[in-house]
Order: structure tokens, then C-alpha cells, then sequence
């Protein structure tokens, strides 16, 4: 036996020792009280009133109820925005106030999808865990859907950073869609009532989802001071598994926060999980940019395909194979039916029944070898790779002579932006977005967050279930899950009783007393020992 486990075993049989002295402690102080049925006293000597008998059953109290403690419930309070910002929107107030709805078409789209006819409503989280919390809810699926609102005063970027921060829950999942923000642009000519995909923005920011591709979009467009010409771009991909964000249907809140010294950060529910420079990190690579070092060869011929069993050449007919005798034959007990019209029914076959000489030979019928495994086979044919004549390498921004060259270090100078809005198409309904928040001081959006996310955060995590729920319900869905169950947990707790036992055949357990019916002195007093 080695060290560990001795040291193992010590311990347990420590535990069931204190155990099993401390029942056996309990067990001496019950048994040493005096046992009426043991002793013969008369009820003079005891001075009981006339009225007394010493069988007379005593009243006693009745068990005291104890009632479970009640689920700590979070009450909600609406956050109040305090210190410097420029918008703050919870949509307590119960109404779209401030808000406009776009009435414009989408350009180059089907006269049918271009409206902006997305329906949105302001109301309470399905299976609120705190009532009373609204928010600004996409209520139809397949539409186009666009909502602003004005900032109290336009954002500049001059040397304070910038921080814009929301909620999002995926009610109902999420197929293919956004959930992103985009800080309009301040122009001359900016009409909300007419907001589409085309407006200006100067920040993108915000999840955005189709199949299994999962993105937390940062986008900022930058204009060209020489030419005019307006550029994306974009920041680089997040290294971390955004999966969760979008399949676990509770409140995540998502924050950029850009500072002046062009460094960003991205975070979900106050985590960082992308940053990086503005002028280092983000990509406007051109859409024909061709990034692939290898590709497939398009000359590659075919192999000839080689199937995937063949037939056993090994294999010999056995002897007393009828080869001329048919598996099924016509029922020679079959008779046609009266009623049988040979003009409507056609002609009368007998029905087919096994034919009885095949019964006593090892097969009838035409003898073919049994098909095995093509050692020769290679499976699905794919061409090979061979290095791309296209390739130009990963691409990066180059610095060349021309006209319209220039070099802007500072990045985080961009335009500035005086309303906010949200212009999605979705594939799913119900998304749920609170909260929303942009400050030039961290400190402030922090408080907000607490007030808002993080009771919301608090509410959830209080109403998930315990650990046995989640157990019992994952092993509904996986079966095999049982096995790890009992191999984890009920087998130790076995093992441990058995030891126990063992220990409890060894020590001794309890003293018993016995009395003299007349003058109540110990006869004796001896020990007993569990036996198992």
C-alpha cells in the first residue's frame, strides 16, 4: 500500500471514529436515565397529588414549525446617469420619447424588404428576473429596422476618450443578424426620419452574427483631408470564443472605450477581449485582396476512384449450392380468388413463399462472392494544394508617392458624431437592448454598469438552477452521464460506509446499564461490540 493512500485511510478511519464515539457518547446519556419498566417503586414514595397518576400520559408541545429562509430577490431601481455624458437611455420611462423611427427604402433592394417597416417596442425582458426593468425590444424578423436618437450635445474627439456602452440579450437565439450601434455622423443634413444604411457614420460598434460566423464589429470610418474619399476600417478579430455571448440567451454588456493616445479596447460584461492601436490594429484591407498562400490545383486530374468494397476472390461456393433452384417460389396451396377479374386485375400469380429445397442447402439461386474492405481504396478523391499564383502575401497598408498621400497620427481625431442609432436586419425577433451609455469618463460608465447590468447580472445568476438541477437535467440529455455520476460520487459514499462499518466492528460502541428494581443500584456495567 503505498504513502498516499495510507494516509488516506488514517484520515477516514479518524472520521468514523469521532463519528462513531460521539453516537456512542449521545447513546450512554440516553440509556443512563432510569428506565420506569426496570424498577419496582410505589407511588406513596414518589409524593404525588391525589389527583396525579403515574401513567397519566403528559402533555407535551407540539414540534415548532421552521420555515425555510426566503430567495434573496433583487429589487430593481431605474440607474440614474450622473457625472459628464452625452446620452443615457433606459427606457424606464416606458416610452420611445426622444426616438425616431425611420421611414426611408433601402436603395437596390426589392421594392417588397426595402421599407424600413421593422417594428419596435419598448417593454419587459421575456422571463424577467427583475420586474419592471424595460428596454427597447426588435419585434419582427426578416425586415429591415432603423431607430435614432439625438445626443444631449455632439461628441468631439479632442483629449478626452470616448466610452459607449449597451446591453443586448438574445431573447429567443440568434440565426443571422446585428445587434450593432452606429454614431451617426454629424452633417448638415442629417434627418433621422430618414436613417439608413447609407448615413454617415462615424462608429460602428456592436455583435453581429450569421451561422457559425460570431463578430463583435468595431468599425471607425476615417475621411481621406486631401481627396474627400471616406475609408472602413476595421479592427482585427478577437481572439477570444465569442460563442457564449450569443447561444446563452442572458444580458451581456458591451463597452468600446478609445482613448486619445489612439489605443482602444473592446469588452463584454467588463472583460476585455479585444484592443489593440488605431493606427497598428485595424485592417482596411481591399475586398479583392487575395490572402491565400495555397490553394487547390485546378489541373490536378482524378484519380480513377478505387470502390470501396470488392468481392472476395478467396471465397468458394459451398458445396451443395443449388444454383438452378429460386430462393422464393409461386405457393403451391394458393388458389385464385373467385372474384378474380383477370381483365381488371391482371393475370393471377400465386403468392411467393420460400422455397422448401433450399431449406436443407447452404443457399439457392446464383452464387456471388461476398464483398470485403478495398485495400486499395483511398477514399474521397480532393486535389492537391500547390502554391497560389495569385498570392500577394498578407496583406498591410504601404505607404506610396502619389497626389493624394497623407499621414495622419492621430487616428482618434475622427469626425465628430451627434446622434445614435440602430439599423439592423434580422433573421431573429426579439432582441433586447437597455442600457445605453456614452461618457468621456470611465469612472461614470462604470457606475452606470453597476446600476444597470450588474443588477441585471445579479438577478439571473440568483435564479439559475443549483448544481443537483443542472446535473439531473444535463444526464436528462446525456444519459451516459449516470456512469460518471455514480463512478464519482456514489461509489466514494459507498466506500466510505463500509469503512466505517469496518471501524464500528472494531471499537467498541456503547455502555449499557442495568438497575436493581429495589434499591435502583448498577448490577453491572460492561461494554458490547458492533458486529458485522
Amino acid at each position: 500500500m503505498s504513502g498516499g493512500r495510507l494516509v488516506v485511510l488514517l484520515s477516514l478511519g479518524l472520521l468514523c471514529l469521532s463519528l462513531s464515539r460521539g453516537v456512542s457518547a449521545q447513546t450512554d446519556e440516553e440509556e443512563d436515565i432510569l428506565d420506569p419498566n426496570d424498577v419496582d417503586i410505589e407511588d406513596e414514595d414518589l409524593d404525588l397529588a391525589p389527583d396525579q397518576d403515574l401513567d397519566q400520559d403528559e402533555e407535551e408541545p407540539g414540534p415548532t414549525e421552521t420555515k425555510a429562509p426566503p430567495v434573496p430577490k433583487v429589487t430593481y431601481k431605474a440607474p440614474e446617469p450622473r457625472g459628464e455624458h452625452y446620452f443615457a437611455e433606459s427606457f424606464d420611462r416606458d416610452t420611445l420619447d426622444g426616438w425616431v423611427m425611420s421611414i426611408a427604402k433601402k436603395e437596390d433592394t426589392d421594392e417588397d424588404i426595402a421599407k424600413y417597416d421593422g417594428k419596435w417596442a419598448v417593454e419587459e425582458m421575456r422571463d424577467s428576473k427583475l420586474p419592471g426593468d424595460k428596454g427597447l425590444v426588435l419585434k419582427s424578423r426578416a425586415k429591415h429596422h432603423a431607430i435614432s436618437a439625438q445626443l444631449l450635445r455632439p461628441f468631439a474627439f479632442t483629449t478626452k476618450p470616448l466610452i459607449v456602452q449597451y446591453e443586448v440579450n438574445f431573447q429567443s437565439g440568434i440565426d443571422c443578424g446585428g445587434a450593432y450601434v452606429k454614431l451617426l455622423t454629424q452633417t448638415p443634413d442629417l434627418d433621422l426620419a430618414q436613417f439608413v444604411d447609407k448615413t454617415p457614420y462615424t462608429i460602428m460598434f456592436g455583435p453581429d452574427k450569421c451561422g457559425e460566423d460570431y463578430k463583435l464589429h468595431f468599425i471607425f470610418r476615417h475621411k481621406n483631408p486631401k481627396t474627400g474619399e471616406v475609408e472602413e476600417k476595421h479592427a482585427k478579430k478577437p481572439d477570444a470564443d465569442l460563442r457564449t455571448y450569443y447561444t446563452d440567451k442572458k444580458t451581456h454588456l458591451y463597452t468600446l472605450v478609445l482613448n486619445p493616445d489612439n489605443s482602444f479596447e473592446v469588452l463584454v460584461d467588463q472583460t476585455v477581449v479585444n484592443s489593440g492601436n488605431l493606427l497598428t490594429d485595424m485592417t482596411p484591407a481591399p475586398e479583392d485582396w487575395d490572402e491565400r498562400a495555397k490553394v487547390q490545383d485546378p489541373d490536378a486530374a482524378k484519380d480513377e476512384d478505387a470502390p470501396a468494397q470488392i468481392a472476395d476472390e478467396a471465397a468458394v461456393k459451398p458445396e451443395g449450392w443449388l444454383d438452378d433452384e429460386p430462393e422464393y417460389i409461386g405457393d403451391p396451396d394458393a388458389l385464385k380468388p373467385d372474384d378474380w377479374d383477370e381483365d381488371m386485375d391482371g393475370e393471377w400469380e400465386a403468392p411467393q413463399v420460400p422455397n422448401p429445397k433450399c431449406e436443407s442447402a447452404p443457399g439457392c439461386g446464383e452464387w456471388k462472392r461476398p464483398m470485403v474492405d478495398n485495400p486499395n481504396y483511398k477514399g474521397k478523391w480532393k486535389p492537391p494544394m500547390i502554391d497560389n499564383p495569385n498570392y500577394q502575401g498578407v496583406w498591410k497598408p504601404r505607404k506610396i508617392p502619389n497626389p493624394a498621400f497623407f499621414e495622419d497620427l492621430q487616428p482618434f481625431r475622427m469626425s465628430a458624431f451627434n446622434a445614435v442609432g440602430l439599423e439592423l436586419w434580422s433573421m431573429t425577433s426579439d432582441i433586447f437592448f437597455d442600457n445605453f451609455f456614452i461618457t468621456d469618463d470611465r469612472n461614470t460608465a462604470d457606475r452606470w454598469a453597476t446600476e444597470g447590468w450588474a443588477l441585471k447580472k445579479s438577478a439571473e445568476s440568483a435564479a439559475e438552477p443549483g448544481l443537483a438541477t443542472q446535473m439531473l437535467s444535463a444526464a436528462e440529455e446525456r444519459p451516459w452521464l449516470w456512469v460518471v455520476y455514480v463512478l464519482t460520487v456514489a461509489l466514494p459514499v459507498v466506500l466510505i460506509i463500509v469503512f466505517c462499518l469496518f471501524l464500528g466492528g472494531i471499537f467498541p460502541t456503547r455502555k449499557t446499564r442495568r438497575f436493581d428494581s429495589v434499591n435502583s443500584a448498577p448490577l453491572s456495567a460492561h461494554s458490547t461490540f458492533a458486529v458485522l
